[in-house]
């Protein structure tokens, strides 16, 4: 055979292997191309992963923490992944890039992602989705994003379920809040003597001037409160001191109900009560122009509204430690105080309106007052003892009826059972 005819041979026979070789790299990328990289949740030996950013700052995230600690006790297999948001920018940049994917916010802590899903906060009925979900992923499905329609709640459109709690709790608190009996004591007490001087003008003035002057220094004062609180409930000791609070104010208001006049009370001091006679008489005087009428009746309401605080600030410290726990944004709180304020004053909007149309209204007797503080007190002791004993019980709508219902059941129960011995 000739050199020739050797050498090209041999070419041939090195380029089929070239080719072989060439052609064997190509499937292999082919089929690595083709094939889904296997995510930590697929790989063997991997279980589904649970992202679980946190805050140190946040009351709810420590309450959540041992039922997040058992989770991989109670679920062979699964994986929990813990991030707290402060201890690097890193972990802040992957809480936005999983929370986008995912179609959250990456706003409010604590946030748990499974899959797909996300979930932000921390409620009996969060958690019971979450197992779910641990347990068909562990069967090797990926659960779809949580499809539940949002609340359609009246005025307010679309609100989503763990949000509508919120608002039904502030409603209902705000609700049992405005009937206060010393601020309704104080507004009969008002518009009864500016209705003495025949002047619907003179009622509009005086009315709409202690309403508007109470709103904002009650809601200041919730503010205030709100303020010290969001900072103290990461002390893990606040929330049973704001249910001490509570059931303090409401054992004191049942005590009112049934040992009137006696002991300690949060009532307006008898004391305090001649001064405020001489203030409202002062209404009266026909020669007091519209300007002078307007200042005297801010004054006056302003004066009267930080003596009766501590008639009132049972339920405010109550509500204020609850979004406190809760880790409610300040965008949140402020529309929040604005519904409770609103709804606070619908039952002295309505005595304002009968007294402006009717030019007339009735006297707020003993025995009424002594019913409300029945009502006020018993819910707030059910609100202490679930602020320190079933917290979770507020975190949806149906547990805040449930715990509202009975305690404004109760009351009843016992309006109906034992009358005052004062008459109304």
């Amino acid at each position: 055979m000739s050199p020739t005819v050797l050498l090209a041979a041999l070419s041939r026979n090195l380029r089929r292997r070239v080719a072989v070789v060439l052609a064997g790299v190509g499937l292999a990328l082919a089929l690595a191309l083709s094939s889904p990289a296997p995510s930590q949740a697929d790989t063997p030996g991997n279980g589904p992963v649970l992202h679980v950013f946190w805050s140190l700052g946040c009351p709810v995230c420590v309450r959540q923490k041992p039922w997040i600690e058992q989770l991989e006790a109670r679920f062979p297999g699964l994986q929990v992944e813990e991030m707290e948001l402060s201890q690097t920018p890193r972990v802040q940049a992957r809480f936005e890039e999983m929370a986008e994917a995912r179609g959250v916010t990456a706003s409010y802590v604590p946030t748990l992602m499974l899959g797909r899903r996300a979930w932000v906060g921390d409620t009996p009925a969060q958690r019971a989705e979450i197992e779910t979900a641990i347990a068909v992923q562990l069967a090797g499905q990926d659960p779809a994003p949580d499809a539940r329609e949002n609340l359609t709640l009246p005025l307010l459109g679309e609100v989503d379920p763990a949000a509508a709690s919120l608002l039904g709790l502030t409603a209902l608190i705000a609700f049992v809040d405005g009937f206060n009996p010393c601020s309704l004591w104080v507004l009969t007490l008002l518009l009864g003597m500016v209705l003495a001087s025949g002047s619907r003008q003179r009622v509009a003035v005086v009315g709409i001037s202690f309403l508007l002057t109470t709103a904002l220094i009650y809601g200041a004062f919730i503010a205030g409160l709100f303020s010290v609180l969001a900072f103290a409930f990461a002390l893990p000791w606040v929330r049973w001191a704001v249910a001490l609070v509570a059931l303090v104010f409401g054992l004191v208001s049942i005590k009112d109900y049934l040992w009137f006049g006696r002991g300690i009370s949060f009532s307006i001091p008898e004391r305090e009560k001649p001064a405020i006679y001489r203030r409202l008489r002062r209404l009266r005087q026909q020669p007091m122009t519209m300007p002078v009428l307007i200042a005297a009746s801010v004054a006056m309401a302003a004066g009267i509204s930080l003596v009766e605080l501590p008639c009132t600030a049972g339920f405010p410290v109550v509500w204020s430690g609850i979004l406190a726990e809760r880790d409610v944004s300040r965008a949140q709180f402020v529309g929040l105080l604005a519904l409770y304020v609103l709804i606070y004053l619908i039952d002295e909007l309505a005595i304002f309106t009968i007294a402006f149309t009717t030019m007339s209204l009735g006297r707020m007797g003993e025995g009424h007052g002594r019913a409300l503080k029945l009502v006020g007190g018993t819910v707030m002791v059910a609100l202490a003892g679930a602020l320190a004993l079933r917290p979770e019980l507020m975190d949806d709508l149906a547990g805040t009826l449930w715990l509202f219902g009975s305690a404004l059941g109760l009351a009843a129960l016992v309006l109906v059972l034992r009358r005052p011995t004062t008459a109304a």
